[in-house]
């Protein structure tokens, strides 16, 4: 839809009293990367502020308004686990920041982590991994 405004939900996250809902550098989710490119360009692409999307309480920013529009169709599928914050780090009980070159998709799902050293580490083990984390989510933000 070319022109078109950019599309906005006003859904609240759950309120925590440590770290944001989604991962953010001043509002802007997972360093104002498209969460959709990583599935369909197999590689991080940065977003435009034109692009923008709200939802969970942060600024999602889309490479195209085509992706925004993907995402809304159904953002849970498309929205990196654990908030965007380092899928390892909670893996152990912790938050971590992330870099938008260290992520996997796993069973269709998008990881991100602190940094490529600790995705090899993610990656020796993502099935127990990810067993650790979802125990730890979304408590560990508190």
């Amino acid at each position: 839809m070319a022109g078109a405004a950019p599309l906005a939900t006003l859904v609240a996250p759950p309120a925590f009293a440590g770290n944001d809902y989604v991962f953010n550098t001043h509002g802007v989710a997972i360093n104002g990367y498209d969460p959709v490119a990583y599935f369909t360009e197999s590689k991080p692409v940065q977003g435009m502020m034109k692009h923008a999307v709200k939802w969970e309480g942060a600024m999602w920013v889309f490479s195209s308004m085509h992706n925004a529009e993907i995402f809304m169709g159904n953002p849970r599928a498309y929205a990196p686990k654990y908030g965007g914050y380092c899928a390892y780090a909670m893996s152990k009980g912790a938050v971590a920041t992330t870099e938008p070159d260290a992520w996997t998709i796993h069973k269709d799902r998008l990881y991100l982590n602190y940094n490529t050293t600790v995705r090899s580490v993610w990656q020796e083990d993502m099935p127990g991994n990810i067993a650790l984390a979802n125990g730890f989510w979304p408590s560990a933000l508190m």
